[in-house]
């Protein structure tokens, strides 16, 4: 007996099926063309003027870039043309915030172990003054840095910095050499004015107010199998004594 609802037919006649809907909607199936457009991001979700402004925006930053290492690569290249003829030009780019200390093609490893040591004349609380002993700083810097697995970038270059960008800048009877030795002297001032205020070299409610900064030079000694013979005495430079002014306070303390 047939299914109710089937087809029905006399005995010996094929039934026919129904045609099958072979259209989206019936299979599910989608064309391309009927995908909706993909959601903008980045730049390209902005409006027309604000994409130009990014853009250009991008591009000043890529002109930047590319001066700033091209100065830094003529700054430490060695002595060529566009040097000779726009060295002031690359000196003022560099000096004193991007100044390098290594010359491109030319290593010279320092081979010498400098320490940067201070003291101070002070005026105590009371009104008496007294002159401190010597701090040495590059030994305080390193016993911070010394075990250290994040080491301050300030304490391991701050005060080395300082001290190589006057010595260049300085003949060997501390008189500048050229326009940058009044920005080195300041410099290293206000250095070694915010490390005696860490230290509370003037006491409670003193004030310091001259420094005096001295190094403290000795060779590396060679290794063993080297032929090279070095001295191992010490060679010191003291330089004068300096005034401490407000602005240095100041200054050290920003």
């Amino acid at each position: 007996m047939p299914a109710q609802g089937g087809p029905v037919a006399p005995e010996g006649v094929p039934v026919e099926s129904p045609p099958h809907d072979h259209t989206p909607a019936a299979t599910g199936a989608s064309y391309p063309h009927a995908t909706e457009p993909a959601e903008r991001t980045g730049i390209t979700a902005l409006s027309l003027p604000y994409q130009i402004v990014a853009a250009l925006a991008l591009a000043l930053l890529a002109v930047a870039a590319c001066v700033h290492l091209g100065m830094v690569f003529l700054h430490v290249a060695p002595s060529n043309t566009v040097t000779k003829q726009h060295g002031r030009a690359i000196d003022e780019w560099v000096y004193p915030e991007f100044e390098q200390n290594w010359k491109l093609f030319a290593p010279n490893p320092l081979q010498q172990n400098i320490s940067v040591q201070v003291r101070a004349e002070v005026r105590a609380a009371d009104g008496s003054v007294r002159t401190t002993g010597w701090y040495d700083l590059s030994a305080l810097d390193g016993a911070a840095i010394n075990g250290s697995l994040l080491p301050s970038h300030t304490r391991q270059n701050e005060l080395r910095r300082a001290w190589d960008f006057y010595v260049a800048s300085h003949d060997s009877q501390n008189r500048p050499a050229g326009q940058r030795g009044d920005l080195s002297e300041r410099f290293l001032r206000r250095i070694v004015v915010l490390r005696l205020e860490r230290e509370n070299a003037a006491g409670p409610g003193g004030l310091v107010q001259l420094v005096q900064v001295r190094s403290r030079t000795t060779n590396v000694p060679p290794p063993e199998w080297s032929e090279e013979q070095v001295s191992d005495k010490p060679v010191v430079r003291e330089l004068p004594w300096w005034k401490v002014t407000d602005r240095d306070r100041t200054e050290a303390g920003a």
